[in-house]
């Protein structure tokens, strides 16, 4: 699983981070080797015994916040070592230092170190102030009755300690006052099968568009066994989630064919076998798909649009000279909004909820409400 890879770097970098921190601070090496293998134990045992023993004696909300933890710590750690590193590759000054010179570097480089917690903290605080992120859908040879239809997605809600139910209902509510034609969920409602999934799909339930409720299933649907659940919930709930699927959607004398895939894993490649037959000539094709590195496929096989989440806009992001540097980086390059191939687009959702951490820096949680127009 991703995560797990992504954990135990967290652990190897933070380790690194932390002796090397450790050694400037003149820490006994003993205490820091006993931090360490503590971390590595806990994080190694994350699917295994430890955690979802924790999770049955105090509460869910521990299965999410023992490994939080330990994450922010190694993340803060990086970051101050990042800083310090850099700083030692300043040269020093050849005249002397006077005291007052001498107190303001001191006070520079405690300023330096608070920086990493400063930012995590404001990540904290501020990851779920979500906002409406409004987009033009400019399509070549777009039907007459289908110019000006607004379509809201919702992604990634990651419902449980991170993302409270209530939250849930908060993002509807801003949902329904777009006035949406069509509304799509693109996958992770929740996050481990102890997440409340009945109760986030009641809650989404309530979305209002005149031409329904579709969505896709995401890899946390998967890793929790929970598709064919969710799926038959949420058709008597009002909601279809298209699984390799495909719905023809009538506005005016025009038609939008919707199709859906399950999550599209990349050890799985190759991608969207089959899904050519999803595809209906003379329609325009959106495709629904949680992973977006699908999108040359799809664009390949006949699809003028996708829509997708997965990434989180990289959840904390950092942009140098106009590029995102996030871990999703790694694995797509389509990690936040709108990107184009001749005449097909794919739109990357940010999402609502978090994972790993509740923190959100440079990538912040949103709705979407994408307008189809003809370019």
């Amino acid at each position: 699983m991703i995560y797990d890879w992504v954990g135990l770097a967290t652990c190897v970098l933070g380790s690194i981070a932390q002796t090397r921190l450790s050694r400037r601070l003149k820490i006994d090496w003993r205490w820091n080797a006993a931090l360490i293998t503590l971390a590595f134990l806990i994080q190694l045992s994350l699917h295994e015994y430890w955690l979802p023993l924790i999770a049955s004696v105090f509460s869910n909300e521990a299965y999410y916040w023992v490994p939080a933890i330990i994450y922010l710590w190694f993340y803060s750690l990086i970051g101050v070592e990042v800083f310090l590193s850099f700083r030692d590759l300043i040269p020093a000054p050849q005249p002397p230092i006077h005291s007052g010179r001498r107190q303001f570097l001191k006070a520079s480089s405690t300023a330096i170190c608070a920086v990493p917690m400063v930012a995590t903290a404001f990540g904290i605080i501020t990851r779920n102030d979500f906002a409406v992120q409004e987009r033009r859908l400019t399509i070549p040879n777009l039907p007459k009755d289908l110019q000006g239809l607004r379509i809201v997605q919702l992604s990634d809600l990651h419902a449980g300690p991170f993302f409270e139910l209530r939250l849930v209902e908060r993002a509807v509510d801003m949902a329904n006052g777009l006035r949406a034609d069509l509304a799509v969920i693109t996958g992770d409602l929740i996050s481990t099968e102890r997440d409340p999934l009945e109760a986030c799909i009641d809650r989404l339930a309530r979305l209002k568009t005149m031409a329904g409720i579709w969505g896709c299933h995401g890899n946390h649907e998967e890793f929790s066994h929970a598709q064919r659940h969710a799926s038959a919930y949420g058709a008597q709930r009002g909601i279809r989630f298209l699984r390799g699927e495909a719905e023809s959607l009538r506005f005016g004398k025009d038609r939008l064919n919707l199709a859906g895939v399950d999550y599209q894993s990349f050890r799985r490649k190759p991608y969207l076998v089959g899904a050519e037959e999803l595809v209906a000539p003379g329609e325009f094709n959106l495709l629904l798909s949680h992973n977006p590195d699908v999108f040359p496929v799809a664009a390949a096989k006949g699809f003028d649009v996708v829509l997708s989440g997965h990434t989180h806009g990289g959840q904390i992001n950092v942009e140098i000279l106009h590029r995102n540097l996030n871990v999703s980086r790694v694995f797509t390059p389509y990690s936040k909004g709108l990107y184009r191939e001749g005449a097909h687009s794919v739109y990357v959702n940010s999402g609502l909820g978090t994972i790993g951490v509740p923190v959100r820096l440079g990538a912040p949680p949103e709705i979407t409400l994408l307008t189809l127009c003809v370019s």
